[in-house]
């Protein structure tokens, strides 16, 4: 498996994940960019993996899909208002591409329709998660209820530890100042911010962190700190479920 970051709009990725030749496009956010990423790459497409309806991510979906002969994979809820679906899936559906198969997690918070696409090639894999899970992030309530994108996440952080997270925003600087403020004395999050700041320093993406390393400084997947529920004034015997609505409403008024 090898997987390529497209950088697209102004902070937005979309990916080619590549087996045998072939490619699926995750997120076909606009046409150009990723028909120059086939070209360079050498890689035939074969598929579009869409992870939720928002124009950012499908922009260029229907241009890509026309060109190129191929189908759009998104939620079934999605039918209605995410241009070009072709095959609509939903939890523990399989995708393929070269001898890759990616299962479908449903992952609704951001967005109702939204998936996630894991990958698991044995010695590596990798999930494609969009705007749910950020490198240090997640992605804002637009349509789910707290609870369900707190379900969501720990979904996804019930993958493999070596997982590589390939999300759909490179907003990771910022999320990363957000940790530090609610967990001040992690030797983690600062090493992270580190390791981002040298990544962007050198034009480089920072996504590909793993499952074990969201677990140690994304703020969202540990509502159970102590020391964020401190910083946060969440009470200590508060169920996470509230924990993560208190450091979402935290940081959608972070500055």
């Amino acid at each position: 498996m090898r997987v390529v970051p497209v950088p697209c709009l102004a902070d937005n990725y979309a990916y080619l994940v590549v087996s045998e030749g072939e490619a699926a496009i995750v997120d076909a956010s606009e046409a150009a960019p990723i028909r120059e990423a086939l070209r360079r790459e050498g890689v035939v497409a074969r598929a579009i993996w869409s992870t939720h309806h928002h124009w950012d991510h499908v922009g260029g979906n229907e241009e890509l899909a026309r060109e190129l002969g191929i189908g759009v994979v998104a939620h079934r809820s999605d039918r209605e208002r995410l241009p070009g679906l072709t095959h609509p899936v939903d939890a523990g559906d399989k995708v393929s591409v070269g001898r890759l198969e990616a299962t479908c997690l449903h992952v609704p918070g951001h967005t109702l329709g939204a998936v996630a696409y894991f990958v698991d090639a044995g010695a590596e894999s990798a999930v494609f998660t969009g705007d749910t899970l950020f490198c240090a992030g997640c992605g804002r309530l637009f349509e789910g209820t707290p609870a369900q994108m707190h379900a969501s996440l720990g979904r996804i952080a019930a993958l493999p530890g070596r997982c590589r997270v390939y999300c759909g925003h490179e907003y990771t600087e910022n999320n990363l100042r957000f940790a530090a403020h609610v967990e001040p004395t992690s030797d983690d999050v600062c090493a992270a911010r580190t390791r981002a700041a040298a990544l962007r320093g050198r034009g480089q993406p920072t996504v590909g962190t793993t499952i074990d390393d969201e677990r140690r400084v994304n703020p969202f997947l540990r509502v159970g700190s102590l020391e964020l529920r401190a910083t946060l004034g969440i009470a200590a015997d508060a169920d996470d479920a509230s924990s993560f609505a208190a450091v979402r409403a935290a940081k959608d008024a972070f500055r």
